[in-house]
């Protein structure tokens, strides 16, 4: 009888394990009905599965861990590779679950929660292990462990466990892949720097919103992006960023030296590679595969675009260069003066280069006299240590100089521009001068903007060559070749214009007295010399405030604008007192001074006769001396 009872007790035993069994599987299949299709994350699924063993066991207490690395590990602890490496592994657990997919955790292998003292082991169909989840047992747990339902209930429930992880994979990839293809896009949709680079940034922190991502392009981008980047640096960069940008794989390294682990993901085109994709993470952060497939697509998607991008802008700066040279070549051949040639042509390179300084500079003799277009910044301190290492570096070597960095250079001097160009005039293999651009910022012109520049300054080396011989010539034309003064065809222009724009003015004829004498005497030779001589007082009375020319034969002339008859009749005087000490051998002069005031009425020939006829008076009066027009002449 007590026999019967017993096994009427184990059958009503089994017969309510079998329904909570039943029941279980109706919740799982209405757990994954319902919330199959939701985004649920793998924290929130097992609290849904925590609440139905709650409810049918009474366990409050649980843990739940994926088996990954042929280790069990805690949810949380997904991306941490020191929490992965103290997990439980299989070969700790394994001899525990040799007969039961449930064992009872003893403190030997319970490095997760000493606190949990039972345990239950989800294995796929092929029976590799899915999960293991943690509990601490109750009444209930204990009883159902017992019975032959659990390895079924076991077997159900890593069925559902499986379709979640497969669920979280698709979710997981599908958002992923939703991120990239918004990106890609965008990417597709825009030929602008800055947007493809932003669209990364913004991809990199949806996807990883805690890690800090950084761009490190090559040093041949865009100056002028708006997007915050770093500069690669082959002598600063680590070396796994060096190998992700040469070796166009992901590289991953433990910066313990930066408190991080940096993960180097090359941005490459179909043509080349053009920056890193730089993440940094905890040290004990691990990259999953899914998670590298996806900077390396990301990072691959954004090397296309922005090869494209740089395609097409490269497409439209090649035609604006061409229309620059064709500009530039066109506005040199219409024989302009050498100083409206520079004007121009700094203006050309501001336009394309938006250098802080630009500077045409001539090398005169061997001497390295020089002249230039911008003779305040030359005349200042920093311009001269420019000048000096380009000067240095033009006597060793014909090739145009190319500097990102000055400050390498300056020896621990504090440098206003840090980028330089520089490109030397050629003529007939000999340098004649160079041009050179400067800015501020470091790496601020491209290796393109050089090449540019180069071609320039190339086209307009012949023009330049010929404006220069143009100015010689002309200069011989202007000037007497013996005394180097002015012919009097120069100065007649130049009287004429500065009688219609001046207010003021005076005018000296000089004869050499006797002169014919001391050519009979000395001979012709000597009354050159004599002629030569003369000509060089009057530079030297002058000094820059007047012309002197050589009217003809023995008769010079002297202009001076904006003179008073004073000031005038003073300068003549000194001459007249200076000519006979300051010649060998000695001679004298006779001068005829004519003053102007403007008044629009009369024109040179007027000043011309008021001085030539003054000049009569003093050589019919004795010779050596100044005689000035009785009256000023009226214009």
């Amino acid at each position: 009888m007590e026999f019967l009872k017993f096994l009427i007790k184990i059958g009503d035993i089994m017969l309510k394990h079998n329904e909570i069994l039943v029941h279980i599987k109706s919740e799982m299949l209405d757990l994954w009905n319902e919330n199959g299709m939701k985004n649920i994350p793998a924290t929130g699924w097992f609290d849904l599965f925590s609440q139905i063993i709650e409810k049918y066991f009474g366990i409050q207490d649980s843990h739940f861990m994926l088996f990954d690395m042929d280790r069990f590990i805690p949810l949380n602890y997904n991306h941490s590779i020191m929490k992965k490496m103290e997990s439980l592994t299989w070969q700790q657990v394994s001899y525990a679950f040799s007969t039961s997919c449930v064992a009872n955790l003893s403190k030997e292998y319970s490095s997760v929660d000493s606190s949990m003292d039972s345990s239950l082991l989800f294995k796929n169909r092929e029976g590799t292990p899915e999960g293991l989840m943690l509990m601490k047992s109750t009444e209930q747990w204990n009883s159902f462990a017992n019975s032959e339902f659990v390895e079924e209930f076991s077997t159900i429930a890593s069925y559902l466990i499986s379709n979640i992880k497969k669920q979280l994979f698709i979710a997981q990839q599908e958002k992923q892949y939703r991120e990239l293809f918004n990106v890609t896009e965008m990417f597709h949709s825009t030929m602008d720097i800055d947007r493809i680079l932003e669209g990364v940034l913004l991809a990199m922190n949806s996807a990883f919103p805690s890690f800090q991502t950084d761009l490190v392009l090559s040093n041949d981008q865009d100056r002028q992006m708006k997007i915050k980047v770093k500069l690669f640096d082959y002598l600063s960069e680590r070396p796994s960023a060096i190998e992700a940008f040469v070796s166009g794989e992901i590289t991953v390294e433990n910066a313990s030296d930066l408190d991080c682990r940096l993960l180097n993901a090359p941005i490459k085109g179909r043509q080349g590679i053009y920056g890193i994709l730089q993440v940094r993470t905890p040290e004990d952060y691990l990259f999953s595969n899914r998670q590298k497939d996806f900077i390396r697509m990301l990072a691959n998607t954004s090397g296309n675009a922005l090869e494209n991008a740089k395609l097409y802008h490269q497409s439209h700066r090649l035609i604006a260069d061409l229309q620059l040279i064709n500009e530039t070549s066109h506005k040199l051949n219409m024989n302009l003066k050498l100083e409206e040639m520079l004007e121009f042509l700094q203006k050309q390179l501001t336009k394309s280069f938006h250098p802080m300084q630009s500077c045409f500079v001539f090398i005169n003799d061997e001497e390295m006299d020089i002249t230039t277009s911008c003779p305040k910044f030359i005349a200042s301190k920093p311009g001269q240590m420019y000048i000096s290492h380009i000067n240095n570096h033009f006597k060793k070597s014909r090739d145009s100089l190319f500097i990102a960095d000055f400050t390498k250079f300056a020896a621990d001097e504090k440098v206003p521009y840090l980028s330089l160009m520089a490109v030397p005039l050629i003529d007939q293999q000999e340098i004649f001068g160079y041009c050179f651009v400067l800015h501020e910022e470091p790496y601020f012109f491209s290796f393109d903007s050089f090449k540019l520049m180069q071609s320039l300054i190339h086209h307009c080396t012949l023009a330049i060559t010929n404006s220069k011989l143009r100015d010689q010539l002309q200069d011989m034309v202007d000037r007497d070749h013996l005394t180097k003064l002015y012919a009097r065809s120069y100065l007649d222009q130049y009287v004429e214009e500065s009688i219609e724009k001046d207010h003021s003015g005076v005018f000296i004829l000089l004869d050499i007295d006797n002169f014919k004498q001391v050519n009979d005497t000395y001979g012709h030779q000597v009354g050159d010399k004599i002629l030569v001589q003369i000509a060089q007082l009057l530079d030297q009375t002058i000094g820059g405030k007047g012309i002197g020319a050589r009217w003809g034969g023995e008769e010079l002339a002297v202009f001076l604008p904006h003179f008073t008859e004073d000031e005038g009749k003073n300068l003549g005087l000194t001459l007249v007192d200076l000519v006979p000490k300051m010649t060998n051998p000695p001679v004298t002069i006779s001068s005829g001074l004519a003053s102007w005031e403007h008044s629009g009425q009369e024109a040179f020939h007027d000043v011309f006769h008021a001085a030539d006829t003054a000049l009569y008076e003093a050589k019919n009066n004795g010779k050596n001396q100044l005689r000035i027009f009785d009256s000023n002449v009226s214009l």
